[in-house]
């Protein structure tokens, strides 16, 4: 008899949670550079702006909406990818088939993208009151206030603007994942071809999110977004790639870490 350690359904959440807040800075930095209407700042001449007009903390503005929508997000396409996954294998000699793990995470990633939209949303646009001036700002006092503010203020299917894109994007970015786990390739070159197939709705995601009503949809925003040439839809591409690369890994490194110290006991036959 053997015993192994299987992880718990929301340890995807928490982990994740934890690589957002080693990566948050270089999200911020995305968001930023994604909002511009012209391409007017870098990478880096963005940060020292931030860092200079509202000090150093201002690079983790949003935080609690970002672990917010890791509890949403991350933690909805985790459990149902590794609950399922691990219901089906159960008693099975031989692991889920490749093509089901794609099909199950890819479902796991649009739940996922949808249920957290509303955090999504509140995470971009906290991100993006920093560049802003002190008149335009929203300035949500955290994650639950945001929320709260937007259904009172906009209606609730503001907090689903952009839903499509973030679903269509939490599925792509879980199949990549899953192939990386899967060890036919490095989480790297993964990470990095995710970013690049992800980016045109990462941007539009982002644009509508921090709209003030200035686009009737996705559509709109697309032909908007179309009008500032190819080179638009991969704003913020550089932190964006930064940023995921490390997110994945980190996000693997907790969950292994968490499922191995917390996880479920479970006695098998050798």
């Amino acid at each position: 008899m053997a015993e192994k350690r299987v992880s718990r359904w929301y340890f995807g959440g928490l982990a994740s949670c934890a690589a957002a807040c080693c990566t948050h800075p270089l999200d911020l930095i995305k968001v930023h550079l994604q909002t511009q209407q012209e391409v007017k700042m870098r990478m880096t001449g963005m940060a020292l702006r931030v860092v200079r007009s509202d000090g150093v903390l201002a690079l983790y503005s949003g935080l609690s909406a970002s672990m917010c929508r890791q509890l949403t997000y991350s933690m909805t396409r985790f459990a149902i990818y590794e609950t399922v996954r691990d219901k089906v294998a159960d008693g099975k000699q031989e692991p889920m088939p490749f093509y089901q793990k794609v099909l199950l995470a890819s479902f796991g990633g649009l739940t996922g993208g949808f249920i957290g939209t509303p955090a999504d949303m509140v995470n971009v646009r906290m991100q993006n009151d920093v560049k802003l001036p002190p008149e335009l700002r929203r300035n949500y006092a955290h994650a639950l206030d945001g929320v709260i503010r937007v259904w009172r203020e906009e209606g609730i299917r503001k907090l689903f603007s952009g839903a499509s894109m973030a679903s269509s994007r939490g599925a792509l970015v879980s199949v990549g994942q899953v192939w990386s786990s899967s060890k036919h390739s490095l989480p790297y070159c993964d990470g990095g071809c995710a970013t690049v197939l992800c980016q045109p709705m990462d941007v539009v995601k982002t644009r509508l999110m921090s709209s003030k009503g200035e686009y009737g949809g996705v559509i709109h925003c697309l032909r908007d977004t179309a009008k500032l040439g190819p080179k638009a839809f991969y704003k913020g591409l550089v932190p964006a790639g930064i940023r995921l690369i490390p997110h994945t890994v980190l996000t693997f490194i907790f969950l292994e870490q968490l499922r191995l110290y917390f996880g479920i006991r479970v006695i098998t036959s050798t």
